[in-house]
């Protein structure tokens, strides 16, 4: 028994009432409507990249609630300096992330 491709002039061509993993997985998250949730979690996992190294070394926590980004640092200093920049952090990390993610940062 041989085996033989499904199309000996393409063997890699895709049958035509197939989708793509990537199309199917959003999909997926579309008719769950987990797309925010996933993006809150890909914003708490990225938060060093976005912010850098130093930011992230003076953090101790970061959630969100309710599209608000809550971040608890342990500067009083860095908190009010990030305070005075809010809407450009915010500008940032909806920018990183590609879509609206949140509408506001709280520091705490």
């Amino acid at each position: 028994m041989s085996l033989r491709p499904l199309n000996p002039r393409n063997p890699f061509m895709r049958k035509a009432d197939t989708i793509s993993l990537k199309d199917s997985i959003d999909a997926m998250l579309r008719a769950y409507k987990l797309n925010g949730k996933l993006s809150e979690v890909q914003l708490v996992s990225s938060w060093e990249k976005i912010m850098g190294k130093a930011i992230s070394l003076k953090t101790q926590e970061v959630f969100v609630r309710n599209r608000k980004l809550y971040v608890r640092l342990t500067s009083a200093p860095l908190k009010h300096e990030l305070n005075m920049a809010k809407t450009k952090v915010v500008t940032l990390i909806n920018s990183e992330m590609g879509s609206q993610v949140i509408d506001d940062v709280i520091f705490l």
